[in-house]
């Protein structure tokens, strides 16, 4: 196949798409209350949030855990998330934007580090999955970086190419992915990172949604 003419968005899920920052928090301090930290509020975890996840943990633990304390707050972290997701919707205006992009005959898909097997039918669910031509979430164990999942996720879109592809997501690791298989990044401001540590990372940053996909739009031109 040829290359698509307009350019294509990597859409990330958590934080991005799907605004679950309840969710995200609870779990956290869930995890936290597993070896006895303190809860940390939004604010902090906004300043605080890297990935590996566990480099996170080490921020707020002054060293990183232990093999079985990981397993742990991670077996803690998903079991929370997934009851309290159900109450999570959305990004306002998600919907029309991806509506937009689409039908203006431009390309997008969902890259996420949420569980595969658990993401596809949560953006089913949403009525959304016909707007991207591909959803892939994480196979394999959770906390690592989002780069070598790009790399597997670039490669199987046929015809995208990278060079005109943004990736549209809330956290450092997501620019880190983009620049690993040569395309762009925009950073929102919605999500796991607060604007002082997004605007570290040296690509575009933004409050909205709609301020990303006009952003996409003009520097994959």
């Amino acid at each position: 196949m040829g290359k698509h003419r307009g350019a294509h968005i990597v859409w990330d899920w958590n934080g991005t798409l799907f605004h679950d920052n309840d969710a995200i928090i609870g779990a956290t301090n869930a995890a936290f209350a597993e070896l006895g930290l303190a809860p940390i509020t939004m604010e902090q975890y906004r300043a605080l949030y890297c990935v590996p996840v566990p480099k996170f943990y080490e921020r707020l633990m002054g060293r990183l855990p232990t093999e079985a304390e990981w397993l742990v707050m991670d077996e803690t972290f998903h079991r929370y998330y997934t009851e309290h997701r159900v109450g999570c919707g959305l990004t306002v205006g998600a919907t029309e934007l991806l509506v937009g992009w689409r039908s203006a005959g431009r390309s997008q898909s969902i890259l996420s580090m949420y569980g595969h097997d658990e993401l596809v039918p949560l953006v089913r669910g949403f009525g959304i999955e016909a707007h991207f031509v591909r959803v892939d979430g994480r196979v394999g164990p959770s906390g690592g970086s989002k780069a070598e999942h790009m790399e597997r996720h670039v490669a199987a879109l046929a015809g995208v190419d990278p060079a005109r592809t943004v990736v549209i997501g809330d956290a450092a690791d997501d620019a880190v992915a983009a620049l690993h298989v040569g395309a762009r990044a925009v950073l929102y401001t919605g999500g796991s990172h607060g604007r002082a540590s997004l605007e570290e990372v040296g690509v575009p940053v933004v409050d909205t949604l709609a301020e990303a996909v006009a952003e996409a739009e003009r520097i994959a031109a």
